[in-house]
């Protein structure tokens, strides 16, 4: 049987993945996702970046969205930033951040690589998009899963 997305993670590791999202998100304008997939065809930053069109993270008001998109069949991932992220970043960041990602994925722990790597994004959104007093969550904090054709 093969494993289905919506049950990759335990109920304590999809609400652990939320607040790693919110405590990455307290300092910053920026905005962070998680996708997870069982399965795709094609090439996986091409799927992730459908995945960041169909959940409307492009319309962030600084362009400063963040997707961390894991297919758990395929086993792959990818990290996409939007235009305004992707702007100030150094050129090597992304692959720094799925380095981060395969460490812990090599030995099966999932959930505790998306958490650093979240954290490690923070930071970075922190340095170039601060919060300010007038900052809203413009996207949901939930963990998404599956299809979003």
């Amino acid at each position: 049987m093969t494993m289905q997305a919506s049950g990759f993670f335990t109920r304590e590791e999809k609400e652990q993945l939320k607040q790693c999202i919110r405590d990455a998100e307290m300092n910053t304008s920026g905005e962070i996702r998680i996708h997870v997939e069982t399965f795709f065809t094609g090439e996986v930053l091409d799927r992730a970046a459908t995945v960041f069109a169909r959940l409307n993270m492009h319309k962030t008001e600084l362009r400063n969205g963040v997707l961390l998109y894991l297919a758990v069949v395929n086993k792959k991932y990818a990290v996409l930033g939007d235009v305004g992220i992707n702007s100030v970043v150094p050129g090597d960041f992304w692959n720094e951040v799925k380095g981060v990602m395969e460490e812990h994925f090599r030995n099966s722990r999932f959930s505790q690589g998306l958490c650093l790597a979240v954290a490690m994004v923070g930071e970075h959104l922190k340095k170039h998009f601060p919060r300010h007093n007038h900052d809203i969550n413009e996207l949901t904090d939930e963990i998404s899963f599956d299809k979003v054709d």
